[in-house]
């Protein structure tokens, strides 16, 4: 069955409420997030009710913090495919404005998960804040249940082997750190960005390297550098490649963004939507004496990732 996408919580269809939920902002869907789904996935089969992820958009730090640079871990197409791939039937995208961040939490368990989405079940994670002030914790949301008529299943804290938390926090420091292998062991898969290719300088094809360009946008960046990556194109093929995350030091600064090289490929792919793996950290971007010198390491970034990748 096909993710079915909600955007609104009020007089929805009958078809619409009664489903079993896990309850987040789930940027990432990591490890810990999935947790929290299966336990409601398992409420749902015990009460024969659809599976569904409740989350809001844009995510409040948004509202709150505007100022914040960019963080995002997924954008909201592949938070949804890995929903999908987790079973989740129904997303629930509540609209997150100055009105809903005012309710109390006994307004939004009520008015919302009760009244609004008729909610069977809801799982949460043992750190779920909720209502104005972040009143509402699991605890208070098990009293909710208990007088909506509810169930409450509440996911506690996990971590790796090395007492790393499992959270999104941990992913953007790893990311942050140039550990794209750590972010990786907690999200439960590569961290990827997605975007559409854009026409550059075109600076990289007159040097023998043409590159995919794609803007990080609300992404949480990366620590700047050459990466090994695998990119899946918007025909499914997953190719390898070496990626830059910088700004291009060694011929002209620009904004911030991720070019990719991809081995043995020549096609016009402008236009599509493409998503890059990041898969190990090579090194730091530095600003080279001249051009002669950028192509020579280019060269050896692509021996490199060529071993790691196996390509």
């Amino acid at each position: 069955m096909s993710l079915r996408i909600i955007n609104q919580w009020r007089d929805l269809p009958a078809s619409d409420r009664g489903a079993a939920a896990a309850l987040g902002n789930f940027d990432g869907v990591h490890l810990g997030h999935q947790a929290v789904i299966a336990a409601a996935a398992d409420a749902a089969r015990k009460l024969g009710a659809p599976l569904a992820v409740i989350t809001f958009e844009p995510h409040p730090r948004r509202v709150f913090r505007p100022a914040d640079p960019p963080f995002r871990l997924t954008t909201g197409s592949q938070q949804a495919r890995i929903l999908e791939g987790l079973g989740v039937e129904r997303l629930h995208l509540l609209p997150f404005d100055f009105d809903m961040a005012s309710m109390t939490d006994r307004q939004f368990a009520k008015d919302v998960l009760h009244e609004g989405l008729g909610i069977r079940h809801v799982a949460v994670g043992f750190d779920i804040s909720f209502g104005a002030g972040r009143s509402g914790s699991p605890d208070t949301m098990r009293a909710y249940g208990e007088e909506f008529g509810f169930g409450v299943s509440v996911t506690p804290a996990m971590t790796m082997e090395a007492g790393v938390k499992i959270s999104s926090s941990a992913v953007r420091d790893a990311l942050r750190a140039g550990e794209p292998a750590q972010a990786a062991a907690i999200l439960g898969r590569p961290f990827a960005i997605q975007g559409i290719v854009r026409r550059g300088r075109q600076l990289g094809r007159q040097l023998g390297f043409p590159t995919a360009n794609v803007a990080l946008e609300d992404y949480v960046a990366p620590r700047l550098g050459i990466y090994a990556t695998r990119t899946r194109m918007a025909d499914g093929r997953l190719l390898p490649g070496v990626s830059n995350i910088g700004k291009n030091p060694t011929v002209g600064e620009v904004e911030a963004r991720l070019e990719t090289h991809l081995f043995d490929f020549d096609e016009d792919i402008y236009g599509e939507v493409i998503e890059t793996h990041l898969l190990a950290y090579l090194r730091p971007e530095v600003k080279f004496d001249g051009i002669p010198a950028l192509v020579e390491q280019m060269a050896l970034d692509c021996i490199e990732a060529r071993r790691i990748l196996g390509a």
